[in-house]
């Protein structure tokens, strides 16, 4: 009774299910999934190369910062007499290198001592910042504005040193050290300065004898430092331009040194 209620008498009814055609499912599973592996393969390939450009280009300019902190007290000590007193050092000033993973590497700073590190300059700058604090508070100068200038004032002054050493080795076509390397060596000056504003803690007329001190060591060691392991893939430039240059960032010590070293309540005086 209600079996053919749906449906008009002497018509043929149309199939409900149609059946598909096997070779037109075939193809059409072939060629998407060609498409598909074809795709893949290709952002694979892409995706792959674009990583890899990343990390060459990371590992190139910034280095890995682990190598920056593997020192021990030996290296330390010995970093500091170098930058302190660089015309005592005796020793090369090239770094030493080794054989890793097929392709030549510089050895850590715990086996080199010409080797830059992260570890002093930022022991340095916080000395730096504590001291020039102290001095103030001495002289009735401290106040936590004071304290936040000088440290604006010390990064101001690292950053300055460092595009002075990068500028410089741009403007000698080798602007492909890293960038770590950089601001290691820019980071040494804070040594120096605790040095001679320690010297005017104890003693205020000890400054005037430190200071030309300090900036002449600084000067002298970037310039063995520059001249023997920055410069090396120049050595094809006019060796007079980097005479010049050696001898304006020596310079360049002085009215730097005397701006850091020149502790008040604002960073500009």
């Amino acid at each position: 009774m209600y079996e053919n209620s749906g449906a008009q008498q002497g018509m043929p009814q149309q199939p409900t299910n149609l059946q598909s055609n096997p070779f037109g499912n075939a193809f059409y599973g072939a060629s998407s999934g060609l498409i598909r592996g074809g795709l893949g393969a290709y952002g694979e390939k892409i995706l792959g190369s674009g990583s890899e450009y990343v990390q060459s280009n990371i590992s190139r300019y910034f280095s890995d910062p682990q190598y920056y902190f593997q020192v021990n007290d030996h290296y330390v000590r010995n970093k500091l007499k170098v930058v302190l007193f660089p015309f005592l050092h005796r020793g090369h000033w090239t770094r030493i290198t080794e054989p890793v993973g097929g392709r030549l590497s510089y050895k850590p700073p715990i086996y080199d001592i010409n080797a830059p590190d992260l570890y002093i300059p930022f022991m340095v700058f916080g000395t730096y910042v504590v001291l020039a604090g102290l001095s103030l508070g001495l002289h009735g100068k401290f106040s936590p504005e004071a304290l936040n200038w000088l440290f604006m004032k010390g990064l101001v002054g690292w950053c300055l040193q460092f595009l002075l050493l990068k500028m410089s080795l741009l403007t000698l076509g080798s602007g492909e050290a890293p960038f770590l390397d950089i601001v290691a060596y820019a980071g040494y000056t804070f040594t120096g300065m605790c040095l001679a504003v320690l010297g005017r803690i104890i003693w205020s007329y000890s400054y005037y004898f430190l200071m030309p001190w300090t900036c002449l060591c600084m000067g002298i060691f970037l310039i063995k430092t520059m001249k023997r392991v920055l410069f090396t893939e120049v050595r094809g430039h006019d060796s007079s331009k980097q005479h010049y240059l050696l001898l304006l960032i020596a310079l360049a010590q002085f009215p730097l040194f005397v701006w850091l070293g020149n502790i008040g309540v604002h960073w500009l005086f």
